[in-house]
């Protein structure tokens, strides 16, 4: 049988996707985390009498480190069974992915296991992200867009 005959006679029995469901779920898992972000850093607005480009970085750090601690727990993966990419796209679904693979790895040591495994996964969003930030600034520098020094 070739892999063609194969692909039609099982086709009537792969289940179907329920695209419109698992894009509602990336939706509103997606915003929520959004949501959380906004009113944390619209706390440390009020709080600390920051402004929104001062308040940024401790969000981020603060979702983070909430991110770490629900994955260290298992609560991130099954929110991220049930949501999807709404889970793996904010900042938080890489937090968790490098988490994750920390915890798999444990075992065999801090150095060559959690150290060495952490950044496999992590290791080609680092890069893609250093690249298009690189090409990015050349394009913005040659177009005159870098602004004043």
């Amino acid at each position: 049988m070739t892999s063609e005959e194969y692909k039609k006679l099982s086709q009537p029995f792969v289940p179907g996707r329920p695209v419109l469901k698992n894009c509602i779920r990336a939706f509103l898992i997606g915003g929520l985390i959004c949501v959380i972000g906004q009113g944390i850093q619209t706390g440390f607005m009020s709080v600390f009498g920051m402004d929104s480009k001062e308040a940024a970085s401790p969000t981020v750090a603060l979702l983070i480190l909430i991110s770490v601690i629900l994955t260290s727990l298992g609560v991130y993966d099954k929110i991220a069974q049930w949501a999807g990419a709404g889970s793996a796209v904010p900042v938080t679904g890489f937090a968790n992915s490098m988490c994750s693979a920390a915890l798999e790895h444990r075992s065999e040591g801090l150095v060559l296991g959690v150290g060495g495994n952490m950044f496999k996964l992590a290791g080609s969003v680092i890069v893609f992200g250093t690249v298009a930030a690189f090409i990015v600034g050349i394009v913005y520098a040659l177009m005159g867009l870098g602004g004043s020094h």
